[in-house]
């Protein structure tokens, strides 16, 4: 992911508090993996992070956002491409296509296009558990009203805020479209090199589609 350079580097408190965070995620998932989700209580994870429920909790408010904690640094993604863009002198779009691209030539697992045993196994935890699953809406939300407001500040001042929703709608929705896209097609036995090509074209046909409207 693009490193944000407006963005504060975090001080030594705040790095410690992430790599604590880190840390439970991992122990949580580690057991949600081994044993289901809903069959591992909070206090088993503390026990297993050697820490105190109220400790986790100051960390996590709910058994949920341990999971959800490896899309965290993702919410606000597309809101600082746009913004990042915008310094640069590039288009919202054209910066969030080259996003895109950037993020399946890397194979991240936020787009899909990762075969990567542990990615696989996480996904299936998150997309087989109804309670993960309605979180998971949440954070979309969360990531579409970060990027309509991204849209809506652009370099003449303040835009439209109902056609800045509109816009970070279709873009959320695009980008999690293809993302199960390449993760449908890589469950079903491919391998992430072989879905790459058609994941760009994809990608390609999406972003034209935003740019030139919906041929219906």
């Amino acid at each position: 992911m693009t490193p944000d350079r407006g963005a504060a580097v975090p001080g030594l408190r705040e790095r410690k508090k992430e790599r604590t965070r880190q840390a439970l995620s991992d122990a949580a998932v580690a057991l949600f993996l081994e044993r289901g989700f809903d069959s591992v209580s909070v206090a088993e994870v503390a026990a297993a992070a050697e820490v105190s429920k109220p400790t986790l909790f100051r960390y996590f408010p709910a058994k949920e956002d341990l999971v959800l904690h490896r899309f965290a640094d993702h919410e606000d993604e597309s809101a600082r491409v746009v913004a990042e863009g915008r310094r640069a002198g590039t288009a919202p779009l054209d910066a969030l296509y080259a996003h895109l691209l950037d993020g399946l030539a890397r194979r991240d697992p936020v787009t899909g296009l990762s075969d990567h045993p542990s990615v696989l196994s996480y996904l299936r935890l998150l997309y087989g558990t109804p309670a993960l699953v309605g979180r998971l809406h949440a954070y979309r939300v969360r990531s579409e009203e970060a990027l309509a407001d991204a849209l809506a500040a652009g370099p003449e001042g303040p835009g439209d805020p109902l056609l800045a929703r509109l816009a970070a709608g279709q873009v959320v929705t695009v980008l999690r479209v293809l993302a199960e896209e390449n993760t449908a097609r890589i469950a079903g036995g491919e391998t992430a090199d072989e879905v790459a090509a058609g994941a760009v074209e994809a990608a390609g046909l999406a972003f034209r589609a935003l740019r030139e409207g919906l041929p219906y």
